[in-house]
């Protein structure tokens, strides 16, 4: 379930969820198998930045991977090849302390992946460090997705580098706590009684005791301050006096906390749908569930506008009143995989909350959705749920493992009940969904502070923003707080947008690729100085 703030990279995506229906179309049984390394017209820029390319970087020709760099990077594996970039990408491995207090004491290993610069060296900008989200999503193709979507000529400035945080993917040791906890249908997110509430609540409080039995030495260095030290880390070893970011999602926190502890360290900085920092994570998790109903209520709608050719309904009500019988379908006899049950609720909602972050799905899910309640076929729905649904446990991990330790959250159970109560009457969409996805935390072996770090903006440099009003995993309000932290940014809005991570939607956004290109291209930020310097218009709505 994609409940965590994360952004899915839309190439990686759309190549999975084809592959997935191909197999369906051709009598194949099953989904693809995803590899474990892979997991997201505007106005003249006028507000300065300086050049500060290699010779302000502090470093000479050659890439990241040049004499200056401490590291030894080497041709990746297959698996990571890009879906929509040609280039080559590189990997290298990072030792970091476990504890950032005891430096010389116990090392971990970070995963680091690198499209190089292709530009004279002259002209190069130096290193753009890239983020995808999660926390908990693996970062190795990022570059491949950024290189795609930037123009050529700004991004062969930069050595473009994604790693994966520590715990994550091909980091060392990946966290995982229980293997098989998405093995089988769950049970159902929206508990029916107390008793199944008890049950809910017992498989949160296991999977926090096996995260503890498994990595107890591990947690305590798992917090999102211990991430943006990392990220110093990854500049030193490759002998950056700055770095340039691009950060998606939960990125867009990272970067907070990262520019807070070291402002002097930035040159320049994107946050791509804009996590609130003053609500991590139990008050930006409410605000989600109310913004994935909006998304959710908009699918129905779109559903509807579609009658003639879907015919789940010819009102959003109607449809909603088809999802619910469909629902009811699944939680009574889950939908059969290769190897028995399936899809039962809980992976329906996962596949379908995907619609949420992403837009160009929504014609899929409404297809799958007619073949299931036309023909009581649910072959296209297991599909869907292999390729955008299916959740991995290694993130599952590493997102509680951070959300958890960040920020104590509440202890009392009572007060997860009553809250999410009264939301779900709401939004009940994701309501549920989401409590499960962060149960553990009200039993997590390490308890946080008890208030995230404070975020301030104080010495840092011109920095872009760019968010949808209507993105529903971190809502539009939560934006316009970090905005307000960070004095030096200039916030595109894109009014109407409803995708998650407005760089890489599909099709692409030509307003938003402007800014982004223009200003990591040297050429500066829009001028306007309010909360919101500049808008774009939203993409249309998909074709059915």
């Amino acid at each position: 379930m994609r409940t965590r703030l994360a952004v899915t990279p839309r190439a990686a995506l759309t190549a999975a969820l084809t592959a997935a229906l191909t197999a369906v179309l051709a009598g194949c049984s099953g989904g693809p198998t995803t590899s474990p390394a892979i997991t997201a017209t505007g106005g003249r820029a006028e507000a300065g930045i300086g050049t500060g390319g290699r010779a302000e970087a502090g470093i000479g020709p050659g890439g990241a991977n040049a004499a200056t760099s401490s590291l030894h990077w080497h041709s990746c594996p297959p698996e990571l090849d890009g879906q929509s970039y040609s280039g080559p990408l590189l990997c290298a491995m990072l030792q970091v302390p476990l504890s950032y207090a005891k430096p010389g004491g116990r090392k971990i290993s970070l995963a680091l992946s690198e499209v190089p610069a292709t530009a004279p060296a002259s002209k190069q900008q130096g290193v753009l460090l890239v983020n995808p989200g999660g926390p908990g999503a693996s970062g190795l193709t990022l570059p491949t997705e950024v290189a795609a979507v930037l123009s050529p000529s700004v991004a062969a400035d930069y050595d473009i580098i994604g790693f994966d945080t520590r715990g994550v993917g091909s980091s060392v040791p990946a966290l995982t706590c229980d293997p098989s906890f998405f093995s089988k249908p769950r049970p159902n997110y929206v508990p029916s009684s107390p008793a199944a509430e008890q049950v809910l609540i017992g498989r949160a409080r296991m999977y926090a005791a096996d995260c503890e039995k498994r990595f107890g030495w591990l947690l305590p260095y798992m917090t999102s301050e211990d991430n943006a030290r990392d990220m110093d880390s990854i500049r030193i070893a490759l002998g950056q006096r700055q770095i340039n970011y691009l950060g998606y999602s939960y990125g867009t926190y990272l970067g907070q906390v990262y520019a807070t502890l070291f402002p002097g360290r930035i040159r320049r900085m994107v946050l791509d749908s804009v996590v609130d920092p003053e609500g991590a994570w139990w008050a930006d998790n409410i605000m989600q569930d109310y913004a994935f109903q909006g998304r959710m209520n908009a699918f129905l709608k779109w559903v509807a506008a579609n009658q003639d050719i879907y015919h789940l309904g010819g009102s959003e009500a109607a449809v909603a009143a088809t999802w619910s019988r469909v629902m009811a379908s699944v939680q009574a006899r889950p939908i059969a995989g290769p190897s028995g049950p399936l899809v039962g609720p809980d992976e329906l909602s996962d596949t379908f909350l995907a619609g949420g972050y992403d837009e160009s799905l929504w014609p899929d899910l409404a297809a799958a959705l007619a073949e299931f309640v036309s023909a009581g076929s649910g072959s296209d729905l297991v599909s869907l749920y292999e390729a955008v649904g299916k959740q991995d446990e290694n993130e599952f991990a590493v997102y509680n493992a951070v959300d958890c330790s960040d920020v104590n959250w509440p202890r009392n159970w009572a007060t997860w009940n009553a809250e999410n109560t009264r939301v779900y009457a709401k939004a009940p969409f994701e309501t549920w969904g989401n409590v499960w996805f962060n149960a553990a935390c009200a039993f997590w072996p390490v308890k946080g502070p008890v208030t995230p770090i404070r975020i301030h903006g104080a010495g840092l440099p011109p920095i872009l923003m760019l968010q949808g009003t209507l993105d529903g995993a971190t809502p539009y309000q939560g934006a316009l707080v970090a905005r307000k932290l960070l004095p030096s940014a200039r916030m595109v809005v894109v009014e109407g947008g409803g995708d998650h991570g407005q760089s890489l939607t599909s099709p692409p956004n030509p307003c938003v690729l402007g800014y982004l290109n223009r200003y990591l291209g040297n050429e500066g930020l829009p001028a306007g100085t309010g909360q919101v310097s500049a808008t774009c218009p939203a993409m249309p709505a998909p074709a059915a």
